[in-house]
């Protein structure tokens, strides 16, 4: 049995909640500011944005991983929630918080259940801090992907 790591970033966007929930749901284009996102490919298209289950490639540091997300919970422009159904056992949740006609909070959760010799190298060292850290580097890649649209 492995043990889940948990990372929490965000991010303030001068932009209305109505638009970053746009810009978050087209899937697509997350590898342009997820940098150790490959690609995301729909599998079940029974919405026209986000659709329920998708693949993902991760590809970082020669390391590859693919699994499956299927989304548990869904409130448009306020909380996307998913996990793993097969591959890297990933789960996440992204909240939009309202802040202003013109501004939106965005909280992105990521947790991974790694095994627990690895769970430990993580959390000991570096390593932890380098996924936070690139995490809340692709949130403002996102933030900056918004507000020159905005």
């Amino acid at each position: 049995m492995g043990k889940w790591l948990d990372h929490t970033v965000i991010t303030e966007i001068h932009a209305p909640v109505e638009l970053v929930w746009k810009f978050w749901s087209d899937l697509d284009s997350m590898p342009l500011w997820m940098t150790w996102i490959e690609s995301v490919k729909a599998v079940d298209q029974k919405t026209s944005t986000l659709p329920d289950l998708t693949e993902w490639t991760l590809a970082a540091n020669g390391f590859r991983f693919k699994w499956k997300a299927q989304i548990t919970e869904r409130v448009e422009a306020e909380k996307l929630e998913w996990k793993s159904v097969g591959g890297l056992p990933t789960k996440g949740a992204v909240r939009f918080y309202n802040e202003e006609s013109s501004k939106t909070v965005v909280k992105l959760k990521i947790s991974y259940e790694l095994p627990q010799v690895l769970a430990n190298l993580m959390k000991a060292n570096i390593l932890g801090g380098m996924v936070t850290k690139e995490l809340q580097k692709n949130l403002d890649g996102f933030k900056e992907l918004v507000e020159k649209s905005a």
